[in-house]
């Protein structure tokens, strides 16, 4: 008849000192909120200098990385005109060889040269003559003669070796401007010697 009244709740005060707090001391954040915190950039700039400032930063570095690859031989960071299998064959056919097109820019700066020292007048006429009248005219027909062949060469060997590839528009023009350079100021960098030889590895 007399059941035992059970007890639902235990009433007795908590402890300050109880390791166990009922609840976290603050309200919960919405998800919303959360997320927010979350996604938020660790070095967010404070103002537009500041942000201004991480932009060339960002930009700088990438164009170290860009230069380093093109200077390795990565393709990846190439320009667009520099892309390709044809235009890697072109490359290495103008770098494996000798042509006259690549002693113009020092023959222009000897004639340059000869201009500036101060001749006796009996002298100069003949310097005169010998480089100005006959070296700089054969030189001019030299170069265009051996960019004109250069071109038509390498834009036919292109189409022989390469038949499936679409872009070959200006590999010819592309092989001549490169002849044009001195062989240290090309790039991207040759990476194979006169000869056909590779270029050795850096240490």
């Amino acid at each position: 008849m007399f059941r035992r009244t059970q007890t639902t709740a235990d009433d007795s005060p908590v402890s300050a000192n109880d390791p166990k707090p009922a609840g976290k001391g603050r309200p919960t954040p919405k998800r919303r909120d959360a997320e927010g915190q979350r996604r938020r950039p660790v070095n967010a700039p404070q103002n537009r200098k500041e942000a201004y400032k991480q932009l060339r930063e960002r930009q700088a570095n990438d164009r170290a990385k860009a230069r380093e690859g093109m200077l390795r031989g990565d393709e990846r960071y190439f320009p667009a005109r520099d892309q390709g299998a044809a235009r890697k064959f072109a490359r290495d056919w103008v770098d494996s060889r000798r042509l006259v097109g690549q002693y113009f820019l020092p023959f222009s700066l000897l004639i340059l040269l000869f201009t500036w020292i101060p001749f006796p007048v009996e002298i100069r006429y003949y310097v005169n003559v010998a480089v100005i009248t006959i070296g700089w005219p054969l030189m001019m027909v030299g170069v265009v003669l051996s960019s004109a062949w250069v071109a038509w060469k390498v834009k036919k060997l292109v189409v022989e070796k390469f038949p499936d590839e679409k872009n070959l528009k200006g590999v010819g023009l592309y092989a001549a401007m490169r002849a044009l350079q001195i062989r240290k100021l090309r790039f991207p960098p040759p990476t194979v010697l006169p000869g056909g030889k590779p270029v050795p590895a850096k240490k």
